[in-house]
């Protein structure tokens, strides 16, 4: 049998309750709630489980990012085109000082859309010039006449139709001919560079911004200043695209080299000289109203 003073021995509870009423003041330690009060304390002070740290908010656009790629949505869709147009401001305006200060040696497509091309800007660049060309040409053909009697300004909107089917025909036609074109010589020489569509659309887009400064300067009736404009347009213009697709066509046969950037250099200035002729052309003199009776009539010969 054990001795009573064993250290060992198993004691009753009721001696710990024994001991606990000689000593009111002592502390006691609750396991149960050792694992509570951290739980509770942290909700209190705003934390929350390590299992609900995530915002599920968070979660989900981790889940789209990476399962974004994975769609495939049809090009005939408006969910196809919504991703062009999701594009902050000052990207849209590094693009457009980018096209209107080339820098020699930078490719367009490279430096400043890096795979993310964008329509929101081409857009806008298309129809602001489309409403800055026919407001330039009839405020120049008003500013022309003013003054001559004989002379009845009427707006001419028939303008706005003409110069949006221009600046829209150029900046989509062009650019699918040209994508259509560098498609069939990839195909027959492996060329390391390549342009999608919406890249190419995005490069001719910007590069019409140089135009809107230019064009308003078109309302001032001196055609020297005129063509000045048109050849730093042009040459501005010009170079952006130049180098842009210079690249895709270095490793292919000269005369191809020659044609294509040819035919891109004179359909760039065709816009610009073209717009120039018809929205802008010298106005024909306008004769006095009664110029065409003291011309046109005489006196008859007496009879007597």
């Amino acid at each position: 049998m054990a001795s009573t003073n064993d250290p060992f021995q198993f004691q009753e509870f009721e001696e710990a309750g024994n001991l606990l009423e000689a000593n009111r003041d002592a502390v006691t330690i609750s396991i149960e709630e050792d694992n509570i009060k951290p739980d509770k304390q942290r909700k209190a002070a705003g934390f929350t489980p390590d299992g609900d740290d995530e915002d599920p908010l968070a979660s989900d656009d981790k889940t789209e990012l990476l399962s974004g790629p994975n769609k495939s949505v049809p090009f005939w869709t408006f969910e196809y085109y919504q991703r062009f147009f999701d594009i902050e401001t000052h990207h849209v305006k590094e693009r457009i000082i980018g096209s209107v200060l080339p820098w020699p040696g930078k490719n367009f497509v490279h430096v400043h859309l890096r795979r993310n091309p964008d329509l929101y800007g081409p857009f806008w660049i298309c129809t602001t010039l489309v409403f800055a060309i026919a407001i330039s040409g009839n405020i120049s053909n008003f500013l022309v006449h003013l003054g001559k009697p004989n002379y009845k300004y009427t707006p001419e909107f028939r303008k706005v139709t003409i110069a949006a089917t221009a600046i829209f025909s150029y900046a989509w036609f062009v650019p699918l001919a040209l994508w259509g074109l560098l498609l069939w010589r990839n195909n027959k020489i492996m060329n390391l560079v390549s342009y999608s569509f919406m890249e190419i659309v995005c490069v001719y887009g910007y590069s019409l911004a140089i135009y809107i400064p230019a064009v308003v300067l078109w309302i001032i009736p001196y055609e020297w200043l005129r063509w000045c404009s048109i050849v730093v347009a042009v040459c501005l213009s010009g170079s952006v695209l130049v180098m842009t697709f210079w690249p895709a066509v270095r490793d292919d046969h000269p005369k191809v080299i020659i044609a294509i950037l040819s035919a891109i250099a004179v359909l760039n200035i065709l816009l610009a000289v073209g717009c120039k002729a018809y929205f802008f052309s010298k106005p024909e003199a306008v004769l006095p109203a009664d110029s065409s009776a003291a011309t046109g009539l005489t006196k008859a010969p007496s009879s007597t």
